[in-house]
């Protein structure tokens, strides 16, 4: 049977990328376990357990799990309906000199709960530098058009200026809150460790005649294998599920936050004021050969959908366990995990496209100011009156009046907004006539916009990405690829 007469999660086959799909992989998922049976025999025979060197190394030659090893532990899988059970027995048939020690004293989770530990660490330490690197690039889109004024939106009905690097401040602004989550998050980790059957380590203090040092030093010694710093102290047969309510909320947020800034660029592009990177032979419309849809945004809005709502499948099983662990489970968390890491990793792909290649419409944006602008002026134009010593009373009126006319050109007949013509044909404006064109002058409606985006890139942007500009770790002169 070919894949294409199969189902394909889009997840794997279209959007996300390769290390991602590989860390979630069977080969991956059953070669860290391996990895964790080396691991705890390693610890055991440190710690004076029967152990010989060349069931260790036999074990270490075969850590990679091999095709035609699937097929040994599916069959036995069918035989045993047990997962873990089935892959100790394969990985004896490989190292048949440490058949008799593999997983002992080790209940399943320590595997299936320690290698997901590793997989949420890994998955995070994957998504982190590409955050760091979209934060960058937006960083400098912002810091480019600091100071372009441009309408700014309440009620998505026209409002005071602001410029379009001030407005991608906002979006920066919530990233940096989604990478101090996810920050959180993987510092936060712990490792399950070795704790047995129900947490209580019983099975190892029977295999170490009751000396509790050995058993807290194989915990030890087996989570400093692992790569982790620390391991849970409580734990039941799992690790509290908890742990994947924390690290999916933060994946979640990010999500909200994808969906957010694909929505602005899409209005924008609907305003025709910017546009998403478009390639000279994309096709925007199997119809319109004219169309730009904005097919990125719109992928993001759609994955950052996805990923927001899956937090509460881990909410929801984290809620249902019962006692020291139920297998309800597993089936959702094999899922809601890989899919959530997938899909933040296919928005972050889709985000460093976009941000690489953002085309800002300066024209468009100022025609868009003019239109409106007229209007946000009368303030200042009543205050230079008053200068003048008119009184604000009798200029708000003379205004009022001539807005409303203004205003109806606009909407009852679509033409141009005639207020400031109107102005200039009143008697009573005479005073101020010479300071209209300054009075109108759009970089003095948009305050501090430029100051605040240099002070928020100093002050919190380069703060919060040092670390990852000290490893190395922001690609910035990579441009994410998408598959389709």
């Amino acid at each position: 049977m070919s894949s294409n007469d199969t189902y394909q999660d889009p997840l794997n086959s279209r959007y996300s990328s390769q290390e991602m799909k590989y860390l979630f992989s069977p080969r991956n998922r059953f070669s860290t376990w391996r990895s964790l049976w080396i691991w705890l025999a390693e610890a055991e025979k440190e710690l004076g357990l029967d152990i010989s060197d060349e069931a260790i190394t036999q074990m270490k030659e075969h850590k990679v799990i091999q095709d035609e090893e699937f097929k040994i532990a599916a069959e036995e899988e069918k035989k045993r309906r047990h997962d873990v059970m089935a892959h100790v027995f394969a990985f004896g048939e490989k190292a048949p000199a440490a058949r008799g020690i593999i997983h002992w004293g080790a209940t399943s989770c320590y595997c299936t709960d320690n290698a997901d530990l590793i997989f949420l660490r890994d998955g995070l330490d994957i998504l982190l530098p590409k955050l760091a690197t979209v934060i960058e690039k937006l960083s400098t889109f912002a810091k480019e058009y600091k100071s372009l004024p441009c309408l700014g939106y309440t009620h998505l009905q026209p409002a005071q200026l602001t410029t379009v690097g001030k407005r991608a401040c906002l979006w920066i602004q919530d990233l940096l809150k989604d990478l101090k989550n996810l920050e959180r998050a993987r510092d936060d980790l712990r490792f399950r460790g070795v704790k047995g059957t129900t947490g209580t380590q019983a099975s190892f203090l029977q295999i170490f005649e009751g000396d509790h040092d050995k058993v807290e030093k194989l915990d030890e010694l087996v989570t400093e294998k692992a790569g982790f710093s620390s391991a849970y102290i409580i734990s039941s047969q799992t690790y509290t599920r908890k742990v994947d309510v924390d690290v999916l909320n933060a994946l979640s947020s990010f999500g909200s936050t994808c969906e957010n800034i694909g929505q602005a660029i899409r209005l924008l592009a609907s305003f025709k004021e910017l546009e998403e990177p478009f390639e000279s032979t994309q096709i925007g419309s199997s119809a319109m050969a004219y169309k730009r849809n904005p097919m990125r945004s719109e992928r993001l809005c759609s994955l950052g959908r996805k990923l927001r709502n899956l937090n509460a499948d881990a909410s929801a099983t984290y809620a249902a366990q019962w006692m020291e662990r139920t297998l309800d489970d597993s089936a959702i968390r094999r899922m809601a995990l890989p899919q959530s890491f997938l899909s933040a990793d296919a928005s972050l792909i889709l985000l460093n496209n976009i941000a690489s290649g953002l085309v800002v419409y300066p024209a468009m944006i100022r025609k868009r100011v003019d239109a409106e602008l007229p209007f946000m002026a009368t303030e200042n134009v009543i205050m230079a009156l008053v200068k003048k010593g008119v009184s604000r009373q009798d200029a708000h009126e003379e205004i009022r009046v001539l807005s409303h006319e203004a205003g109806a050109e606009v909407k009852q007949h679509g033409r141009d907004n005639d207020l400031i013509e109107r102005i200039k044909r009143t008697e009573f404006f005479k005073p101020i006539l010479g300071e209209l064109e300054s009075l109108l002058d759009p970089s003095t409606f948009i305050g501090r916009s430029p100051q605040q985006v240099e002070a928020f890139y100093e002050r919190e942007v380069k703060v919060a990405l040092k670390k990852y500009v000290d490893a190395g770790q922001l690609k910035l002169g990579e441009t994410a690829e998408l598959n389709v």
